[in-house]
């Protein structure tokens, strides 16, 4: 993709996620996208199939960025822009802590349910790639797919307790509590 098909893709993506903060997904219309990213429809059509395909690519720019830096592929552009540190947990709580792309919005907002479907998805890879981190001797009697469930909802868990309470625990304190516990 040539740097004037991003920024054109990235526009989208930000009038998209904007009026993902301000009304339900059903409700939006790709014609809305459209005016609020300030491009033709062919444009939009020309990068996305429809209003549910956007979504799908969407949740797959949030949530790739933290495999690939995992994985340690730099050639992908994409949306977020970071260092990341050691852990990918804690990675991932310093761009929601940051707000990154409206990360928080999309993951405790009216429209949640669609992007916790997707987060879970991609959060289920992550942590099947991270098993060893997780592995204790209490917990190893456990089969592989009920503990990679049990982490990745204690996760999901965690975000949606610390964004309810503000964000006010730091990235590396939160980070911390969600090992502490699993």
């Amino acid at each position: 993709m040539d740097r004037r098909q991003r920024k054109t893709r990235e526009g989208i993506f930000k009038a998209f996620t904007a009026l993902l903060g301000e009304k339900k997904y059903n409700a939006i219309t790709v014609g809305e996208i459209i005016e609020r990213a300030d491009i033709g429809r062919a444009t939009f059509y020309a990068h996305f199939e429809t209003k549910d395909f956007l979504l799908k690519e969407l949740c797959h720019e949030l949530f790739c960025h933290l495999f690939d830096s995992l994985n340690g592929d730099k050639s992908h552009h994409h949306i977020f822009d970071c260092d990341a540190p050691d852990s990918i947990f804690l990675h991932l709580f310093c761009h929601i802590q940051k707000n990154d792309n409206r990360l928080l919005q999309l993951l405790s907002g009216e429209n949640n349910d669609l992007f916790l479907r997707y987060f879970k998805d991609g959060l289920y890879q992550l942590v099947s790639s991270q098993l060893d981190t997780f592995k204790t001797e209490k917990n190893n009697i456990l089969p592989d797919d009920y503990l990679i469930n049990h982490i990745c909802s204690t996760f999901t868990e965690t975000v949606l307790w610390w964004a309810k309470y503000g964000c006010r625990l730091s990235a590396q304190q939160i980070t911390e509590y969600f090992f502490a516990v699993v």
